[in-house]
């Protein structure tokens, strides 16, 4: 028997089913759930598959213990009698901050539609609980609202997930990253249980209440990544990471991908797989949340372990699959996310896979590759220390907008077909990365991705610069491509070549550190694309400004970096949160560090617009100014970018043809 055959006929779903759901056994609050970033729940779920790894046959176990800040929430129950004399008690979620009524505390009510600065004209919110509306993947996140409550004296906000998050049912609760202070604190209700509270506030114009809540942080906690091998020839490795903390059970996040790697990894050792490289087996803490008042503050397990615990994985580990919600189809057909050096091999692989394993079974469209990987998970981290990595994706479909943390995340919506696909494909992808001699990394694909995304937009722009770029960057790509050919010609021949590798992953950690940029909404961007993105926007601003259209214009300035917020919250709470990316230490922003390197203060722009759209004032010339002004500065941080890139290729350059030679 084949070692595919033999790996495929070991794949054990029912073991990782159930494991999955044992994991569950483990909670902070008992009502919901949770096990959160350094909680005892989380600790002593890190311990219980510490244990299985064991049984399962991995070797050389560890409990890695990092520094995180931890979050533990025991309850939050709300309760109050109406004007009817009907008891009503309700369950909420939690963010993470600090809230501990040691015991049932009275505070009253306030409906503040959506909790933006308007919304608080003319209201006294001191000390009491505020509720809101919210959607968060169409306007704004949690920590907007919760900073603007917490300015105006409240003692916390009631946020109801109106769309974008819980839309399932209506007694969906929700939880997501605060990206915030401590000392202001949020709370989730359902729509069902705002729904009854309203009615109340409608009637009688307000509500007391009853709060009996345990939320609370604490910075510089031990948590623990747990890992184990299955040794091989090889000391470089291939690795398999998961999260293990999560919000309310977390059947799909992410109790079936740390079983699922696991699981992977017994059924490898079960049917007699002798592998060339060390498969590193890693149950990551913290991914969900792990850094107060950060707007980096997830992926803190992996970040930690990379660059602080064990940085000698960086250049060692030829690839990290990670994995999130994998029982679960998003969508009709499924994807690997990876790096751009990757996706040629991933391709590859896809084209060539043994009959007996086919997507269609659980994805009728197929599966295809994407690239590059995105912030949403570990394995952004992964890449930014060093390591190439990809991931199943799991941000296509209704799910992430449905059952996504919240309650709903259960096993009602386990789907057995496209788990045991996932299992079969990803240890068949295990497998093809073991087969390499040399890391099948592909350095053209940067070049190509950066061509393509040099967008000039005024015209206006240094045309030399510009030049030299596009023919430093042809230059980049043919000798790229000979390296491949290169590796390629190692792979086909089974030639190791320790030096071919470990050059090959340096050029890789030089290339995220030259070329991975994010905009202000976590988007992954080249170092350029940013100010491109912002001088269209101004081009379509000055235009409407011509035509003294001040609301078309408002919306075009909205595109530009984190802008949006002008129009809605106070200048306080925008720039609260636009210096605390520019101006923290590096390791409370993680791996957002040096990704956002400048900002269009365009707050007081915001404010003429909208007091001239409220006159109905069509005099727009000295707005139209003051965005040429601006157009003017970005057009010099453009030529920069483009300056800047061009040294990084060169240095690039010189770092392949040393490869190349040998």
């Amino acid at each position: 028997m084949d070692k595919q055959t033999a790996y495929l006929r070991a794949v054990d779903v029912d073991y990782s089913y159930r494991l999955a759901k044992k994991m569950e056994d483990f909670r902070t609050n008992e009502a919901l759930g949770f096990r959160t970033a350094g909680s005892r729940a989380e600790i002593e779920t890190g311990r219980m598959l510490a244990e299985e790894m064991e049984r399962a046959g991995l070797r050389d176990i560890h409990m890695d213990e990092i520094i995180i800040d931890s979050w533990e929430f025991k309850k939050a129950v709300m309760r109050f009698e109406d004007s009817r004399g009907d008891l009503h008690e309700f369950l909420l979620s939690a963010y993470q901050a600090d809230f501990v009524t040691d015991g049932f505390a009275s505070f009253l009510v306030e409906d503040l539609g959506k909790g933006t600065a308007a919304d608080y004209e003319g209201r006294d919110v001191k000390g009491k609980l505020v509720m809101v509306d919210i959607n968060q993947r169409e306007e704004w996140w949690i920590n907007f609202p919760v900073y603007q409550a917490h300015i105006k004296g409240a003692a916390a906000l009631i946020a109801v997930q109106e769309n974008g998050y819980g839309e399932i049912d209506d007694t969906a609760l929700n939880a997501q990253d605060l990206a915030g202070p401590a000392d202001a604190p949020a709370f989730s209700m359902s729509r069902a249980d705002a729904a009854v509270l309203r009615r109340e506030l409608k009637e009688n114009g307000s509500v007391r209440v009853e709060l009996d809540a345990h939320t609370r942080v604490r910075e510089n906690q031990p948590a623990y990544n747990v890992w184990g091998t299955i040794p091989g020839k090889r000391s470089d490795k291939i690795l398999l990471t998961a999260h293990y903390d999560s919000y309310f059970s977390g059947f799909q996040d992410d109790n079936t991908a740390v079983s699922m790697i696991i699981s992977m990894a017994r059924s490898l050792i079960s049917s007699g797989y002798r592998p060339e490289h060390t498969i590193v087996v890693c149950a990551l803490a913290a991914e969900e949340w792990g850094v107060i008042n950060s707007k980096y503050d997830w992926s803190a397990g992996a970040w930690n372990q990379v660059f602080k615990k064990r940085p000698e994985w960086r250049g060692s580990t030829v690839v990290d699959l990670n994995f999130e919600l994998p029982a679960h189809a998003h969508d009709r057909r499924d994807a690997i996310r990876g790096v751009y050096e990757y996706r040629d091999f991933l391709e590859n692989f896809l084209r060539n896979l043994p009959s007996q394993v086919d997507p269609r079974e659980a994805y009728p469209d197929g599966i295809t590759v994407y690239a590059p990987v995105e912030t949403w998970s570990d394995d952004f981290s992964m890449a930014i220390g060093g390591i190439p990595s990809a991931v199943n994706d799991f941000s296509g479909g209704r799910f992430m907008e449905t059952h996504y943390h919240s309650q709903f995340d259960n096993e009602a919506f386990y789907d057995e077909k496209v788990y045991r696909f996932h299992h079969q494909l990803y240890g068949l992808l295990v497998m093809a990365f073991d087969r390499t001699a040399v890391a099948p990394l592909n350095p053209a694909e940067i070049f190509r991705q950066l061509r393509r995304s040099i967008r000039p937009v005024t015209g206006e722009e240094d045309g030399e610069a510009l030049r030299i770029l596009m023919e430093k960057n042809d230059q980049a790509l043919k000798t790229a491509e000979k390296l491949y050919e290169q590796v390629q010609e190692k792979n086909r021949a089974g030639i190791r070549d320790d030096r071919l590798q470990r050059g090959l992953l340096a050029l890789f950690q030089k290339s995220q550190d030259y070329f991975v940029r994010l905009d202000w909404q976590d988007s992954v961007l080249f170092p350029q694309e940013a100010v491109q993105n912002n001088l269209r926007a101004l081009r379509a601003a000055e235009g409407f400004l011509e035509a003294g259209d001040a609301a078309s214009a408002l919306e075009a300035v909205y595109a530009i970096d984190n802008s949006r917020y002008g129009f809605l919250f106070d200048r306080e709470v925008y720039l609260y949160f636009t210096e605390y990316v520019l101006h923290q230490p590096e390791d409370r922003l993680q791996w957002g560090a040096g990704r956002i390197v400048r900002h269009e203060n365009l707050y007081g722009l915001v404010e003429r617009l909208k007091e001239k759209q409220k006159r109905g004032c069509r005099d727009l010339k000295e707005e139209l100014e003051m965005a040429k002004k601006v157009e003017a500065q970005q057009k010099i941080c453009y030529d920069d970018d483009i300056r800047y890139i061009t040294r990084s290729v060169e240095k690039l350059i010189d770092e392949m043809k040393k490869l190349e030679e040998g």
